[in-house]
């Protein structure tokens, strides 16, 4: 008996523990490997396709967080765009983008004080930490470049993918000078969407009086000195008042003043749409012109008596004199002319030589021509659009 039980702690293993687990005496354990062999050919096809797991990180279906992104734009516009409004002057011209149409706007702002009425809050952000930075230029770009971050994840969850940002920004205050500091953020989100287009700025000087002030006066010419090397547009606020003077009063000056300006960029922005049974200012061109860097003018005018001899120079010198934006000048890198008259105008040959004329006059001012001539029924007269770019 003691050498019996000697054998059986020797081997290790008692024959009652195989009996406990529905084994035979003496019956081995099969191994892992070879229940995997023993499977069915249908259970190691699925343990196989786990292997390919990594192609789900390249499918096409996505998921995607929408719930803030803002409607699309219902105004009729060649190019995709947005527009961004920062500081109080730049939010109100941004709005009056939003009231036409362009959905895809977003204010920002260092204050709630400044925040436009009728704007919904979707199209608002506020940046936390301070109320306004007193037209201090340094505070501003501290608290832009803090928030950088925070400014381009609302780009890409409120406005989605475009492929042209406006950014509306005052000269002379605070907020709106300090702008530029957040072109790499602009430039970052559209690079991220893969935009085809560019970060343009349009930016407002100071009337003369404000100009007087030596703050306001160095924050504009900050702001002017650090977009002119990218495309902006500049709105001169002493032209557009002047000839708003005399026809509204204060309180509508500047809302009239930016419904004007932003009417007529919308304009071009519609025309560009357009097929035209005599010549189109199409797409391409339109994204020419507004990919030039330096200055862009943008000036309009209406001619009752277009044919005179002198269509184009009057056309030229009143789309100048009436323009809210700082007259054309140096060599424009590109410049485009759209005219929209009835068909009555359009069929007349002396009047028909006239426009021609007029084209090639306002295109010899620039490097490159585009044009356009539209046909409109009951217009009484001719009206022309003028942008020159790259100057």
């Amino acid at each position: 008996m003691a050498s019996t039980m000697r054998n059986v702690k020797s081997t290790g293993r008692d024959d009652s523990s195989d009996k406990q687990k529905g084994e035979k005496p003496g019956e081995k354990i099969m191994s892992k490997e070879k229940i995997i062999k023993d499977e069915s050919p249908k259970e190691k096809d699925l343990m196989d396709l786990s292997d390919l797991d990594f192609v789900d990180h390249y499918a096409e279906d996505k998921v995607s967080d929408d719930s803030m992104l803002l409607p699309e734009n219902t105004a009729a516009s060649a190019i995709s765009c947005g527009f961004i409004g920062l500081g109080g002057g730049g939010g109100k011209l941004a709005k009056s983008f939003l009231d036409l149409g362009y959905n895809k706007t977003l204010l920002i702002n260092t204050t709630a004080k400044d925040q436009p009425e009728n704007v919904n809050q979707d199209h608002f952000l506020l940046l936390a930490g301070c109320d306004g930075v007193g037209k201090d230029v340094k505070v501003g770009e501290d608290v832009l470049s803090d928030n950088s971050t925070l400014v381009e994840d609302a780009l890409r969850s409120r406005l989605g993918k475009l492929d042209w940002l406006f950014v509306c920004a005052s000269g002379g205050g605070g907020t709106g000078s300090s702008a530029a500091i957040l072109d790499d953020t602009f430039k970052r989100y559209l690079s991220s969407t893969h935009a085809s287009g560019r970060v343009v700025y349009i930016i407002t000087s100071p009337t003369s009086q404000e100009m007087l002030n030596p703050t306001i006066k160095s924050n504009y010419e900050h702001l002017l000195s650090r977009v002119s090397k990218s495309t902006y547009i500049l709105i001169d606020n002493e032209r557009q008042l002047e000839l708003l003077r005399g026809k509204v009063g204060m309180l509508e000056m500047y809302p009239k003043a930016n419904q004007a300006f932003s009417r007529m960029l919308a304009q071009v922005f519609k025309m560009a749409t357009e097929s035209s049974p005599i010549q189109s200012f199409d797409t391409q061109d339109l994204e020419r012109c507004l990919s030039q860097e330096g200055r862009v003018f943008l000036g309009t005018v209406a001619i009752k008596d277009f044919k005179d001899d002198k269509l184009g120079l009057k056309i030229y010198q009143g789309c100048s004199e009436r323009s809210p934006c700082p007259a054309p000048s140096g060599k424009p890198a590109a410049g485009s002319l759209i005219l929209i008259v009835d068909s009555s105008t359009a069929s007349d040959p002396v009047a028909s030589n006239q426009m021609e004329s007029a084209i090639s006059y306002v295109g010899g001012r620039s490097k490159t021509q585009f044009s356009g001539v539209y046909v409109r029924e009951g217009l009484n007269g001719l009206v022309a659009i003028c942008m020159l770019s790259g100057m």
